[in-house]
């Protein structure tokens, strides 16, 4: 998957279209992740214990990955991610328009 817990992300597609946040949660089998303020379900809950609160409560769904592309750090682009091997032998991501380690 293109992108990972904790990567500032902007949305494509869809009811969100433009919205930027942060990867709470990937789900590489699915192919889906749980991004920051994007894809708001509402739920009706009933108080289950004694002196709990019920009420409705707003959470995030998961969305596909394909919806979504990185922000780079440094450019504060939308980009795609290159994968560059360095001298040392490690992988790291990088950045398609400025070339920065992400």
């Amino acid at each position: 998957m293109h992108v990972k817990k904790d990567d500032l992300v902007v949305v494509l597609s869809g009811k969100d279209k433009g919205k930027k946040g942060k990867v709470l949660a990937a789900f590489p089998n699915d192919g889906k992740l749980i991004v920051e303020g994007v894809n708001v379900a509402s739920r009706h809950q009933k108080p289950r214990k004694q002196g709990e609160e019920g009420g409705i409560i707003k959470k995030e769904t998961p969305i596909y990955a394909s919806k979504v592309m990185r922000v780079c750090p440094k450019c504060s682009q939308p980009t795609r991610v290159a994968h560059k091997i360095l001298e040392d032998g490690t992988k790291t991501r990088v950045c398609k328009k400025c070339g920065a380690s992400i």
